[in-house]
C-alpha cells in the first residue's frame, strides 16, 4: 500500500472516530464527503437526486464539484484539509 493511501486511510479513520473538539460544519462535511468519494470511486455517476431529497442532492452536488480530479489528488486534498484543521 502506498504511503499516500496509508495516510488517507488514517485521515478517514480520524474523521470517522473523532470525538470532542472536532465538530466540522455541514459544509465541511460535504467537502470531506466529496473528496472521499472522488478518491475511492472516481467521478460521480447516476442521476441527481430529486429536489425533495435535500441531503442526497447536496452530497451529489458536492461530489460533482470534484469531477475530473484524480484519486491521488483527492486523497492528498482530503489529508491537507484535515491537517489544516488540526
Amino acid at each position: 500500500m502506498s504511503d499516500l493511501k496509508t495516510r488517507f486511510d488514517e485521515a478517514v479513520n480520524y474523521i470517522q472516530t473523532a470525538e470532542g473538539d472536532f465538530k466540522p460544519s455541514n459544509e465541511m462535511k460535504l467537502e470531506f464527503y466529496a473528496l472521499y468519494k472522488q478518491a475511492t470511486e472516481g467521478d460521480v455517476s447516476g442521476k441527481r437526486p430529486g429536489m425533495m431529497d435535500f441531503v442526497g442532492r447536496a452530497k451529489f452536488d458536492a461530489w460533482e464539484k470534484a469531477k475530473g480530479m484524480s484519486s491521488d489528488e483527492a486523497m492528498q486534498k482530503y489529508i491537507d484539509k484535515l491537517e489544516a484543521l488540526k
